[in-house]
């Protein structure tokens, strides 16, 4: 049985990014996997890359040597014959515990050497979710966030595996934009919005979990 591992790099349970990687991973369930899910928010304390090279050492070629909380989580990818993580989109990138996470995943494969510049010999596709508050058209070429798709992709593709890329925007934050001092939004077009097409990109999400395996 194929392994799967699900990581919501987003702070909230039950909202936007959580719904989507459930939905994901019970795509992936169907079609015969097994899910192990990850709640980054929930493991005990972790740093990003502390840059000490263990990773680039003999004997540790390609592995994260850092333990502190993510050094389960990186062993259960390296084990793993899929991944699906996703992040909301915060001030203009993922999330910091989605960074860190990312820094240790890539950075452990990398070898600065030219014949072989990869450690990782065992690929894995890649499902990444992003919720964002602006709208889809945002994350297209020539969009305000037209980079931000294609530079997750590309060292996805480079250290983990072929990364394919749900973005879900235009996302409900809250459920009552009344009580906040935002002028910005019109609460109302927001659930509107949410209640017309957030089925859909759940199912986007379901069906990429079962292609994933």
């Amino acid at each position: 049985m194929k392994k799967i591992v699900a990581i919501n790099a987003g702070p909230r349970k039950g909202w936007n990014t959580d719904q989507l990687i459930k939905e994901a991973a019970k795509g992936s369930e169907f079609a015969g996997a097994e899910i192990e899910y990850v709640d980054l928010f929930r493991l005990e304390k972790y740093t990003g890359c502390i840059s000490c090279f263990g990773c680039k050492r003999q004997g540790n070629f390609g592995k994260c040597v850092y333990k502190d909380g993510l050094y389960d989580v990186l062993e259960k990818i390296r084990n793993a014959d899929g991944l699906i993580i996703g992040s909301p989109n915060y001030m203009g990138d993922v999330t910091a515990s989605f960074r860190a996470l990312f820094e240790r995943l890539t950075f452990q494969s990398l070898t600065y050497n030219l014949e072989k510049p990869s450690y990782n010999e065992h690929l894995i596709p890649v499902l990444f979710i992003l919720t964002s508050n602006s709208e889809d058209s945002a994350y297209e070429e020539g969009g305000f966030y037209g980079d931000f798709i294609p530079k997750y992709k590309y060292l996805f593709e480079r250290s983990v595996g072929p990364t394919n890329v749900l973005v879900c925007g235009n996302t409900v934050q809250v459920k009552d934009y009344s009580i906040y001092d935002w002028t910005m939004f019109d609460g109302d077009a927001k659930k509107e919005h949410h209640d017309k097409t957030f089925q859909s990109y759940l199912e986007k999400a379901y069906k990429m979990g079962q292609d994933l395996v």
